[in-house]
């Protein structure tokens, strides 16, 4: 495997939710980027709290970077990052590029706040599987749980996801972080889930090193029984495949390793 380093791209990494993905990165450049600053987040603290899009990183270094990748086999190129993709203003430019030079798939993992806005919906369209995040059921427990920006609210971020699920052709899945914080609005989540529709729900709890303790399996059992109309995978219950990653310091930090 290459041991050139890459500031893009900080995969392949296994994944319980894509099997085997080249994870990049949109908007880091050396800090976590994003509108959320959540109490569980492997990266650590965000250090620039915006909602802001613009360009953070040219589509053309990525492609550079990607050009000179040695033979990989995966299954998903993901955008996610240390920080929010959808903050940048050429995701959608980024999309289509990709998909001119590779095969794969394009999955995008998001925290759902930019959802309302209808330039980000038409980007994300683009994608082939979009993992959205929903963590919270009230404004007050999005406070707890993610500690978004002051002009982020609850209710944009379902009317948000709502719109975007009538219109996307591709996979949905919505991604929640269940913590101590919010395993008591179960029920409330999983409502508006239900109303939501997507195609998976994935049901998630911080086992890497962050600022919280993860749920115990028995109490994900019980949580994934809310859900049970719906195409459910469990963290604790799903194979995680074994794969070589680039060998990168970002590649490792993002899998907790460091």
């Amino acid at each position: 495997m290459s041991k050139k380093k890459y500031k893009y791209i900080y995969g392949p990494v296994p994944s319980w939710r894509l099997g085997s993905s080249l994870g990049i990165d949109l908007v880091s450049k050396g800090r976590k980027i994003c509108s959320f600053d959540c109490v569980y987040c492997q990266i650590g603290k965000t250090g620039l709290l915006t909602d802001d899009r613009r360009i953070f990183i040219k589509c053309k270094d990525i492609i550079e970077e990607l050009d000179s990748l040695p033979p990989l086999k995966i299954d998903y190129i993901t955008f996610s990052g240390a920080g929010e993709p959808t903050l940048a203003a050429n995701l959608g430019e980024m999309i289509k590029s990709v998909k001119q030079i590779r095969k794969e798939k394009i999955a995008v993992i998001s925290n759902s706040s930019l959802f309302h806005r209808e330039d980000v919906r038409k980007d994300l369209q683009l994608a082939d599987f979009v993992i959205a995040k929903f963590d919270a059921s009230t404004q007050e427990t999005l406070m707890a749980v993610n500690k978004p920006m002051k002009t982020i609210n609850i209710k944009h971020i379902v009317s948000g996801i709502k719109t975007f699920r009538e219109m996307y052709k591709g996979k949905l899945a919505l991604q929640i972080m269940f913590i101590e914080q919010n395993k008591g609005s179960v029920k409330d989540i999983a409502r508006i889930v239900k109303e939501i529709n997507p195609d998976e729900v994935q049901i998630n709890t911080p086992l890497r090193p962050c600022g919280v303790k993860p749920l115990s399996e028995s109490e994900i059992d019980k949580i994934e029984t809310y859900f049970n109309d719906l195409k459910t995978i469990s963290v604790y219950k799903s194979e995680r495949k074994e794969i070589s990653s680039l060998s990168d310091e970002e590649t490792l930090k993002r899998r907790g390793k460091i």
